[in-house]
């Protein structure tokens, strides 16, 4: 398949707006102008001043806390990545009641700076009283969890079969896992201490899937399987 030919549009050089539309204008913007603001920067523009809009603000500070404040507006969909799409649907449902979150590597793509604020919010769900569940392979991600499902041993046809459950300081000090091992190297000899324990809220919360059952403490799941 051959890829596609993209060629700029001579008549509006681009903007993707017919000259009656551009002459509008909101805090000295045209529309052009911002849709090609970056999130963070727009989340300014709509915060103060004559372009002072409080529902655009809210929206805008959700998709910069989940760490997409990079992206410019009118970026199209089809340009994301899987877990920046993921990310995107996680700030459309902030605003919502959902009681639990559910993640598929939410990671990919970010830089690490990126992901400490991803950790950061979803700390805040858990707050909040919410229950997150991640699939995910980033070390940081498995660290910060309170309770990690190991499924392995291996991949494909070799796993499937829970390995491990447990907090990750568990798991760190067992090393009787792939994940384990992995995880052991990333966070060196000492186990800090928001390794385990890290709420202790007394909310009970029940659990099923993959075939076990149990109700834990902690607020947060987290789901890892390593990738060999």
């Amino acid at each position: 398949m051959m890829a596609g030919v993209a060629t700029t549009c001579e008549e509006c050089e681009g903007k993707r707006f017919e000259a009656s539309v551009l002459d509008y204008h909101l805090g000295g913007r045209d529309i052009s102008e911002v849709l090609a603001m970056p999130v963070t920067e727009a989340g300014g523009f709509f915060g103060t001043g004559q372009a002072r809009t409080p529902a655009a603000h809210a929206i805008l500070t959700r998709l910069a806390d989940v760490g997409l404040g990079y992206l410019t507006i009118g970026q199209p969909l089809t340009t994301l990545s899987g877990g920046e799409r993921q990310r995107l649907k996680l700030a459309t449902h902030m605003a919502e009641k959902g009681g639990v979150y559910i993640l598929d590597e939410p990671t990919a793509g970010l830089h690490l700076a990126d992901v400490e604020q991803l950790l950061a919010l979803l700390d805040r769900l858990v707050d909040s009283g919410k229950w997150v569940i991640v699939i995910e392979h980033h070390q940081a991600v498995m660290a910060h969890a309170d309770w990690i499902i190991d499924l392995g041993p291996g991949v494909g046809h070799d796993g499937g079969r829970i390995v491990f459950e447990g907090t990750p300081a568990d798991l760190v000090a067992a090393r009787s896992t792939l994940t384990g091992e992995h995880l052991a190297a990333y966070v060196g000899p000492q186990v800090t201490p928001p390794v385990q324990n890290r709420r202790s809220s007394g909310r009970g919360h029940y659990l099923c899937g993959q075939g076990v059952r149990g109700a834990y403490p902690g607020n947060t799941v987290y789901t890892a399987s390593w990738r060999s």
